[in-house]
């Protein structure tokens, strides 16, 4: 049971996350966002992603709901600048 809520909050995790393509798409188009909310998202996901990885097996979960976070988060903060 606690491995099945894991994965559920991980596709949660990752869908809020994929909310970013939408600001970086537009961060493209020339409407610049801003970078302070994907910054904190990139130094959150990865510090989470830090904790998760050396530990046990049913941490995996944590770990790759945060890895899509740090992709999304530093590109929408990078396009932002």
């Amino acid at each position: 049971m606690i491995e099945t809520h894991g994965w559920v909050a991980t596709a949660a995790s990752v869908s809020m996350y994929i909310a970013y393509i939408d600001q970086i798409s537009r961060n493209l188009d020339g409407v610049k966002g801003s970078v302070i909310q994907p910054a904190a998202a990139f130094v959150a996901a990865t510090l989470w992603t830090l904790y998760g990885a050396p530990r046990a097996k049913w941490d995996m979960p944590l770990v790759w709901a945060n890895v899509s976070g740090i992709i999304l988060a530093a590109a929408a903060f990078v396009t932002a600048l």
